[in-house]
């Protein structure tokens, strides 16, 4: 009727019912206050391009990022490992490594503690690159489902993902050690004269040799018996130098590096304690992933997996760094594993395995954090 207010009664079960959904929703202050209106973002294909070339970047600048980090430590390390002469006498302690640093700095300046870290960045690009991408997509062909994914599953991802990325990368690994090698004043070696003495290096070794079997041939001839063969190679192959225990020592320490920085994850994103380690999901986040952890939080996933596969796999690493360097001092043989083990042993006893050690957790804790903190940044970053 005219002049009559309409009744404002409340609204029964089933005026609310018939009442369309966008009259009763309240208009959000910003997108993020109502979730409903920002679907959250759908999980790219690991398998797709996008998402390849995105992992790769990320990986190799984690990668590098964690490299420069710890290039000083990494040189004295290797000066440790290889058992340079000029440096024996400053292993097994920690004042050693400070001493070892400081001549060094006298000697070369601050470039010598970087000696090689080109030829590290031109490495460990591609190999982070190759490493985080082959461990996304191994992961995603052995544990296809959240159900299958145990602790096996992961070791097995991150061992097949470290060896991937060694085997492509390994002749720069080579050459980045005997550039930090080198300790003389004088008479440095570029990079392309590096390359070059590696791959000649079994010829060198033939032509001194040739003489000495002349002689012993003529000898042998009087005595009735045939000159020794010396077997000795050259060529590309000798960029492979120690390939195979690293290949033995890749498998436990990027599986259990993978192993302990997810596990380490998991455990850091339970209920009761997730509240002070996660961050809240960014928009782009993509749908099924973890909430990222603080920045504390995953430098210490980082660090803990670094320190536990640095532990699991060192003797190894101690017995490449011999191999890879075996055409810069002594006679230039190529030993094998086995050979290269007894040497040790016989040398420094079952602590020969072991030295460097305590630079080895100095280097490889912070890199460990600081290449999964930036890889994991960076995939917020590009929104993977």
């Amino acid at each position: 009727m005219p002049g009559v207010l309409p009744s404002h009664r409340p609204k029964d079960a089933a005026d609310v019912h018939r009442t369309p959904v966008a009259s009763r929703k309240e208009p959000a202050v910003c997108p993020t206050d109502d979730e409903a209106q920002v679907p959250r973002k759908t999980a790219k294909d690991k398998r797709s391009f996008d998402y390849v070339w995105r992992s790769g970047i990320a990986g190799g600048m984690a990668g590098c990022a964690a490299k420069t980090i710890v290039a000083p430590l990494d040189r004295v390390k290797i000066l440790f490992q290889s058992h340079n002469p000029h440096f024996v006498k400053y292993t097994g302690s920690w004042y050693g490594v400070g001493q070892a640093m400081k001549d060094i700095y006298l000697q070369d300046g601050s470039v010598g503690l970087f000696r090689g870290h080109s030829a590290t960045l031109l490495r460990i690009f591609p190999y982070a690159a190759i490493k985080f991408v082959a461990y996304e997509q191994i992961r995603a062909v052995v544990i296809p489902r959240k159900e299958k994914e145990t602790p096996f599953r992961r070791l097995i991802s991150g061992a097949m993902a470290g060896v991937t990325s060694v085997f492509f990368t390994y002749p720069l690994e080579v050459v980045r050690v005997r550039l930090a090698f080198e300790t003389k004043k004088e008479g440095r070696s570029s990079l392309r004269s590096i390359c070059k003495q590696i791959y000649h290096e079994g010829q060198l070794r033939k032509s001194a040799v040739s003489a000495v079997d002349s002689a012993g041939a003529a000898v042998s001839t009087v005595r009735g018996a045939a000159a020794p063969a010396v077997a000795q190679t050259s060529g590309f192959i000798n960029f492979y130098r120690g390939f195979s225990p690293t290949l033995l020592g890749m498998v436990p320490y990027a599986g259990m590096s993978f192993l302990t920085h997810d596990t380490a994850g998991d455990l850091l994103r339970l209920p009761a304690i997730a509240q002070y380690t996660t961050l809240p999901k960014p928009e782009n986040h993509p749908a099924g992933k973890p909430a990222p952890l603080r920045y504390w939080a995953e430098l210490l996933a980082g660090g803990v997996a670094g320190m536990v596969s640095q532990t699991v796999s060192y003797p190894l690493e101690v017995i490449r760094r011999r191999m890879q360097v075996g055409g810069a001092v002594g006679d230039g043989h190529r030993m094998r594993i086995g050979e290269t083990a007894r040497l040790i042993m016989r040398e420094r006893g079952f602590r020969g395995f072991f030295v460097g050690l305590t630079i080895g957790y100095a280097k490889v804790i912070p890199m460990a954090a600081a290449a999964f903190y930036t890889y994991e940044r960076l995939k917020m970053v590009f929104g993977i």
